[in-house]
C-alpha cells in the first residue's frame, strides 16, 4: 500500500503538466465577487470605525462592476474611488505606488497626471486571485489615505483562495474506502482535484465529465476500457456529468495491475467488461 500512494503522489504532483494547453485559463471577477470584496470592506471599516467611505469593485479592464457609498461620504468620493481601482488594474500595483512617486521631491513625476483615467492616489489595490489579476477595488473616504488602503487591501484579501491543509488516510480507513468504493478526498478548501478509492465490481455506463481530467490508477484485477467515440442517449444527470448507455466509435484496452491511463476532460469513457473486484484510484483534476 506505501508503494500505491507513493505513486499515486506522483501523478498528484504532475497535475498541473494535465491542465497545461496552448490557451491560457482566464478568470473573471463575477458581481458575487464584487460583492464579497466590498463586504470584506465594510466589515474593515467597522472594525476600525472608519468615519465613512466609497467601495468601488472594477473587473481587470477597469471596468465598473459595483460600488457602495458609506453612510457619511462625500459624493466625490465615488469618482475617486473608481478611478483608484482603475488605476491600480492598468498598472498592476498599489496605487500608493504612484503617489509616493509624484511626491518623492520638489519635481516629481508630475507629468504622469496627464494620463487618462490615473488616479495617483493611495487607496486603490489589485484583486488577484490563483496568481491572476481579476479586477481592482479603490476606496476613497476614510479617516485618512493610509485608512482607505487598509479597506481596499482588506477587500481585495476577500476572494483569496484558502491554502489547504495536508490530507492522511492510514492504511485501514483505505481498505475500508476500497471495499465499497468512496471518495477519500474531496475538492474542499480550495483543492482543484478529488481522490477516489473506486471499486467497480460490473460493467457500467458510458460516462462524460465536462470538467474533469480522470488519473486513473489499476491496484487490483482487470477491466476493458473504452474511451472516446460518441455517447449514445446521453443524459445530464448533475452539473458538468453525462451518462449513458454505452459509446459508438471508442478505442478499447485491456487494464490490469499497475496500469495507469488519463482520460481527459469531454471524453466519453466506459468501463465494459469488469473482474470482480476491480480495484483503482481516480484522481480527478478540475
Amino acid at each position: 500500500m506505501k508503494r500505491q500512494w507513493t505513486v499515486l503522489l506522483m501523478f498528484l504532483a504532475a497535475i498541473p503538466a494535465i491542465a497545461t494547453a496552448q490557451t491560457a485559463v482566464k478568470k473573471t471577477l463575477t458581481l458575487e465577487g464584487a460583492e464579497r470584496v466590498i463586504a470584506a470592506a465594510k466589515e474593515e471599516a467597522r472594525k476600525v470605525q472608519a468615519p465613512g467611505g466609497v467601495i468601488a469593485v472594477v473587473d481587470d479592464g477597469g471596468n465598473l462592476i459595483a460600488l457602495e457609498r458609506l453612510d457619511g461620504t462625500f459624493a466625490a468620493g465615488a469618482n475617486i474611488s473608481i478611478g483608484k481601482a482603475r488605476t491600480s488594474v492598468q498598472f498592476k500595483r498599489p496605487t500608493r505606488a504612484f503617489e509616493e512617486l509624484i511626491n518623492s521631491n520638489g519635481k516629481g513625476r508630475t507629468v504622469m497626471t496627464a494620463l487618462n483615467d490615473f488616479t495617483p492616489l493611495i487607496g486603490g489595490i489589485p484583486i488577484v486571485v490563483d496568481g491572476q489579476i481579476v479586477g481592482g477595488v479603490g476606496v476613497s473616504g476614510a479617516a485618512s489615505a493610509d485608512q482607505d488602503e487598509q479597506l481596499a487591501i482588506a477587500g481585495s484579501k476577500a476572494l483569496e483562495l484558502p491554502v489547504p491543509s495536508v490530507s492522511y488516510f492510514e492504511k485501514s480507513k483505505v481498505d475500508e474506502a476500497f471495499t465499497r468504493g468512496a471518495v477519500l478526498l474531496d475538492g474542499a478548501e480550495g483543492r482543484n482535484y478529488m481522490v477516489h478509492a473506486s471499486r467497480r465490481e460490473k460493467p457500467g455506463q458510458a460516462e462524460l465529465h465536462e470538467r474533469d481530467a480522470d488519473v486513473i490508477y489499476v491496484l487490483e484485477g482487470t477491466a476493458t476500457l473504452v474511451t472516446g467515440g460518441e455517447v449514445v442517449d446521453g443524459q445530464n444527470i448533475a452539473p458538468d456529468e453525462i451518462r449513458g448507455t454505452h459509446i459508438t466509435g471508442g478505442e478499447t484496452r485491456k487494464l490490469a495491475k499497475g496500469d495507469v491511463i488519463i482520460v481527459p476532460h469531454r471524453t466519453p469513457h466506459q468501463f465494459t467488461a469488469v473482474t470482480n473486484p476491480f480495484l483503482y484510484y481516480v484522481v480527478k483534476v478540475r
